[in-house]
């Protein structure tokens, strides 16, 4: 897939997750997280179903077995295009039926083998921007890192933000942190927009650490690979049976460290956006009578577009 041909693609994939967005949208704060998922997965597969591609799941809502719709190998589009697809309808389900920020709904296309196949567990993460991509090690001490970060924007290791998501898990992680000076932002759930933000100037996110989900991983690459930030990770199975879908994904050698050229191998990425809540990157979706307002980012290698859409509401629509 060239970027040319990408971008003929570009509205079609925003609307993508604009619709699949506002389907979640309506939900915010009901408490009510399946349903919002399910709201937002019908409708993104119902437009994803429409575009000119031939699309393989290879990012989704789980095995057969275990989605209806959007499953891994689920092949979707009525064109000839072949592309990998990589979705996440409602990331932060807990953040939608809460009510709080950072929830937004993502999709993640390449060229067909341009996304690593992740394994539905968890990965260790360690995601810079582009002046410590080349610099930083997963396997270094959390100081010594930092160390590096600080050095690469010029500036102390007292300035930075490091963004960590608040679970028991990383109690010694965060105590790292601390001792090195570093500032902490914790997050409650949906650390993909997190780790983009540090690839984005402005946002005051300076580095990402921890342990998150794997598939979550391979979306928020996309994104980093074509900002030019870097991301390390490696794989956490936590049973026999999740090794066996590491060996089965990524080969035997699955504990070694993934780079960004592991994770999102294509060099022709799109990655797509669009907020259901407020947060980071962008705003929630706004219902305004009879108009909806959405706000989303779209990356790709030629660069960043953060795009604001008013929506007209059609009655005889199924999406808004």
């Amino acid at each position: 897939m060239s970027t040319a041909i990408g971008s003929k693609l570009t509205l079609d994939f925003l609307q993508v997750t604009e619709a699949a967005a506002i389907a979640a949208a309506r939900l915010v704060g009901r408490g009510m997280k399946n349903e919002a998922d399910e709201a937002a997965v019908e409708t993104m597969r119902t437009l994803l179903a429409s575009l000119d591609v031939e699309g393989t799941v290879v990012i989704g809502e789980g095995e057969l077995d275990e989605a209806p719709m959007l499953y891994i190998d689920e092949v979707i589009g009525r064109g000839s295009l072949r592309v990998d697809i990589a979705v996440d309808p409602v990331e932060g389900t807990n953040l939608v039926a809460n009510g709080l920020p950072n929830a937004i709904a993502v999709l993640a296309i390449a060229e067909r083998g341009g996304l690593l196949r992740a394994p539905d567990t968890y990965m260790k993460k360690l995601v810079v921007g582009p002046r410590a991509a080349a610099l930083v090690d997963i396997e270094a001490p959390v100081r010594v890192n930092l160390e590096i970060i600080a050095r690469s924007l010029e500036r102390s290791v007292q300035d930075l933000t490091v963004i960590i998501l608040n679970r028991p898990r990383h109690a010694q992680l965060i105590e790292q942190v601390r001792a090195a000076g570093a500032r902490i932002r914790l997050i409650s759930d949906g650390d993909t927009d997190a780790a983009i933000a540090t690839s984005i100037e402005g946002t005051g996110v300076h580095c990402y650490m921890g342990v998150g989900g794997a598939p979550e991983g391979v979306l928020a690459a996309a994104a980093i690979k074509c900002l030019g930030g870097g991301f390390q990770a490696v794989l956490m199975p936590a049973d026999e049976l999740q090794e066996e879908r590491c060996r089965k994904m990524v080969g035997d050698d699955f504990r070694r460290t993934l780079r960004i050229g592991d994770l999102v191998p294509a060099n022709d990425v799109i990655f797509v956006a669009t907020g259901i809540t407020d947060g980071d990157l962008v705003k929630g979706v706004r219902f305004m009578g009879r108009t909806v307002k959405t706000h989303s980012i779209f990356i790709n290698p030629l660069g960043v577009r953060f795009v604001e859409t008013v929506h007209r509401v059609n009655t005889t629509s199924p999406l808004l």
